[in-house]
């Protein structure tokens, strides 16, 4: 499906290896761009997550939430309590970091949220060092960097404001079906994993404190493209057991 997605956009050669992000990008790097190389070939390589540039980019929808938040409190300097991003290499909340420090939102708590069996950054975390999973298990292959940047790491590391969160596919299932029939948006299960933090009381047990009406919260809806309706309706039928209760 995918393949075709980025064929239709205009890309005229198009290959598919391994069952992950990392699998293609180890392959691209070991293999492809190793043999051109041999052959006297300028490869250009395009990371898709560790690059400053990239970082500055995603760090633009900080400013967004500023404008949003002040739009709808009537406070000009509103400042979220909450903010919540999903995690693979580390590029999106890398970006994030970076406009929480040019807003000075210092208390604005940030929920990195992975998956088990992409939680690359929250095993680093906990073992204080910048650690390589031994392999990506979780369906939510979007997020499969057996590795976050280093940058991610180092601010992991460094802020009081992080909190990292593990959750399961089952509930990144319940997230991405309960977002297409409140909401209407097709999105990954890299997505859903955070959209899970609505339901069941998992913010108030992430953060561990009441979640009160005035908190302001903001859930990055990061989106993804390798999603069809008839996959949504088999996460619905998947997680079915998953408390999905409004928290």
């Amino acid at each position: 499906m995918m393949m075709a997605k980025i064929q239709a956009a205009g890309a005229t050669s198009v290959l598919q290896h391994g069952a992950s992000w990392q699998e293609a990008d180890d392959y691209l790097r070991n293999s492809i761009i190793k043999d051109a190389a041999e052959e006297g070939v300028e490869c250009i390589y395009v990371p898709p997550f560790d690059h400053p540039q990239i970082w500055s980019g995603h760090s633009s929808l900080v400013d967004e939430v500023a404008v949003q938040l002040s739009e709808l409190t009537g406070e000009e300097n509103a400042v979220p309590e909450v903010l919540a991003c999903s995690v693979g290499g580390g590029g999106l909340f890398n970006g994030v970091m970076e406009g929480l420090s040019r807003h000075s939102w210092k208390s604005t708590r940030v929920l990195a949220v992975e998956t088990k069996g992409t939680d690359s950054l929250a095993e680093s975390v906990r073992q204080k060092s910048h650690i390589t999973l031994p392999a990506i298990t979780s369906q939510a292959t979007c997020l499969g960097a057996k590795k976050v940047s280093t940058k991610t790491f180092e601010l992991a590391m460094s802020s009081e404001q992080v909190q990292t969160l593990v959750l399961s596919d089952e509930e990144a299932m319940m997230g991405t079906w309960r977002l297409a029939e409140e909401e209407r948006l097709l999105v990954e299960l890299a997505c859903g994993v955070t959209v899970a933090l609505c339901y069941g009381n998992r913010l108030k047990k992430a953060l561990q404190r009441e979640v009160s009406k005035d908190d302001k919260v903001v859930i990055i809806v990061c989106g993804g493209s390798n999603v069809t309706i008839d996959m949504v309706s088999q996460y619905k039928k998947d997680s079915a057991h998953i408390d999905a209760e409004s928290g």
